[in-house]
């Protein structure tokens, strides 16, 4: 008897998954968080319309979705003045990201990212046997002109460029992207990453035809809107490259209560706007409490602050380990100099009570 014969690119793979999440910290140390501040959700949650949206559908549940996510498209794009078929509707940013590179993506393909930025996207390069070709950060910036000088010299099929930038919070102007699709090199698609978008100054979103056949753009329903649980996302871009997902999405992976939820959602700008005050005052909250321990706080154009601990990766995990110990979920960035800091997404008034209460004794840890 005999298992399943995998294709040798899938056997070499590890089983792994790019974060380990809550749930599973909470399950190895046998009790819960008592602040989730680690993994960018919104912890201000939903618009109230957004929650009676699904609430109100959860009894259609027994049909499938639209395949198509008219409504939701047709709302996006009259928001944002293109065509309905410059968007792409998703399961979130991580599968639009998984679905773009089997769409561009052959074994051996070359693909230019920054080391340390987000992995989901390598997750998936690397699973369809694509070639990573990786720039440093710079000034805890993605540099762009680095990227576009990798991007040439490889010949890269896609090219990923966050703003704002997750694990730092750092942002570019949007004038600064417009300018580097100059240096896009002939067959190289610009991935930009706006998760954090809403968040960011006035500005920092480039003013790019929809129709620009060198880029797409990609924006989620999981951080401002709050609803990281219900996994929808969108792109934005060339209708010749948006019509190809066709080719390779999963038609019904929507559910009716996910689209319903996100239309409202889209809908209440009020609860949008004081969302992004919230976090805004959270990001103001926890730079307090950092500078108060002698950390320093690094500008944050998101809904999370990265902290500097003022040493090495060790020491930054040593404090990240302290505060699991004291009931605080947060993360670090994995890579050199980024693992020097530590990340804390925006939390309520109680929840950084709590992280305010528990840094200094994760500091005293690691120092001990």
């Amino acid at each position: 008897m005999t298992g399943p014969r995998y294709p040798e690119l899938i056997a070499k793979l590890p089983s792994s998954v790019p974060f380990v999440g809550p749930e599973v910290q909470e399950r190895q140390r046998g009790a819960p968080f008592l602040a989730r501040l680690g993994a960018n959700e919104s912890v201000f949650g939903p618009s109230p319309f957004a929650v009676a949206a699904m609430q109100d559908t959860a009894g259609q549940c027994w049909q499938y979705a639209d395949a198509t996510n008219y409504d939701l498209i047709h709302a996006i794009s009259a928001h944002m003045r293109v065509r309905p078929d410059n968007i792409i509707i998703g399961e979130g940013i991580d599968a639009l990201l998984g679905y773009l590179v089997r769409l561009l993506v052959a074994p051996g393909d070359p693909v230019v990212t920054s080391d340390g930025a987000y992995p989901t996207f390598n997750y998936h390069v690397v699973g369809y046997g694509g070639t990573l070709h990786k720039v440093p950060f710079k000034n805890d910036h993605e540099d762009i002109d680095a990227l576009m000088a990798k991007a040439a010299e490889v010949d890269a099929k896609i090219v990923y460029l966050s703003n704002p930038d997750n694990p730092m919070g750092s942002w570019h102007s949007g004038a600064k992207i417009e300018k580097a699709l100059e240096a896009l090199p002939d067959g190289t698609l610009l991935l930009l990453d706006e998760a954090y978008i809403e968040f960011a100054p006035s500005g920092t979103a480039p003013d790019i035809d929809a129709n620009d056949p060198r880029i797409i753009r990609m924006r989620t329903f999981s951080k401002a809107y709050g609803m990281a649980g219900a996994r929808v996302g969108y792109g934005i871009g060339a209708p010749d490259l948006i019509k190809s997902f066709d080719k390779v999405r999963n038609h019904f992976g929507m559910s009716r209560i996910s689209q319903a939820g996100a239309l409202a959602a889209y809908e209440d700008t009020a609860w949008l706007d004081e969302v992004i005050e919230l976090a805004a005052n959270a990001r103001d909250r926890i730079g307090t409490i950092a500078k108060a321990n002698g950390l320093t706080p690094l500008p944050s154009a998101t809904n999370f602050v990265t902290v500097d601990c003022g040493a090495d990766g060790a020491f930054a995990k040593a404090v990240l380990a302290g505060l699991i110990q004291e009931g605080v979920f947060v993360r670090m960035p994995f890579v050199s100099p980024g693992d020097r800091c530590i990340r804390i997404s925006a939390g309520r008034p109680s929840d950084l009570d709590i992280f305010g209460a528990a840094l200094p004794k994760a500091l005293a840890t690691a120092r001990g």
